[in-house]
């Protein structure tokens, strides 16, 4: 059972992403939250909890992981202590303890930053952690949603390397379902995709793009 780092747990990505990783058995999920107060929500549902502070030296987090799951964000607050450093301190500890995979939960755009009016700092920081990741030397899987909404999860998406339709959301529910069928080493090795909702069952559209190996 491989055990899987959750930076961003206590966010409603990262708690899918949380019930995504219990509910297979493949699967061990530890969960990172920044206070202690935060821990009994996920230690009563039997999910095993590290403090860490993406602020603050995070060394220590990803020792004994094998693979990372980063959901963190600022929501605006913090797009460079947390969203572009934070992510980049986890990258450097997942380099540091040979973590065997890291799946980067970024965001459509995160390409061209410039071309957004109002969410450019935003998406230049996802940029930032992005290439930063990839330059790393981790495997790794990038994921780029479009907008992240509460929906019911279909289980179904349109998934591209570069989706010519940008426009569009994607409940949270399935965007947790993807990063968690990308921990796989077969799937998007080294690559980086996006997804919107759509009409292909996530197993299958996750594997027509199979990355490095």
């Amino acid at each position: 059972m491989e055990k899987i780092l959750v930076v961003g747990a206590t966010g409603t990505t990262g708690n899918s992403v949380i019930n995504e990783l219990q509910n297979n058995k493949n699967y061990e999920p530890i969960a990172m939250v920044r206070k202690p107060d935060q821990q009994a929500q996920f230690e009563q549902k039997g999910v095993k909890t590290i403090l860490g502070d993406l602020t603050e030296d995070v060394t220590h987090v990803t020792k004994g992981v094998d693979k990372v799951i980063f959901a963190a964000g600022s929501k605006g607050k913090a797009l460079d202590t947390v969203d572009r450093k934070g992510a980049m301190k986890i990258v450097d500890a997942s380099k540091r303890h040979k973590v065997q995979k890291f799946v980067m939960l970024s965001s459509i755009g995160a390409d061209q930053p410039q071309q957004s009016d109002d969410l450019q700092e935003y998406l230049q920081a996802k940029k930032d952690a992005d290439e930063y990741l990839g330059n790393s030397g981790l495997d790794f899987t990038i994921v780029r949603p479009g907008a992240l909404n509460n929906n019911s999860p279909t289980g179904k998406i349109t998934i591209s390397t570069n989706l010519a339709q940008k426009e569009g959301s994607i409940p949270r529910g399935d965007v947790a379902k993807v990063l968690v069928h990308s921990l796989k080493d077969s799937i998007a090795n080294r690559e980086v995709f996006e997804i919107l909702n759509g009409e292909q069952q996530i197993e299958e559209a996750v594997m027509t793009i199979p990355g490095v190996n």
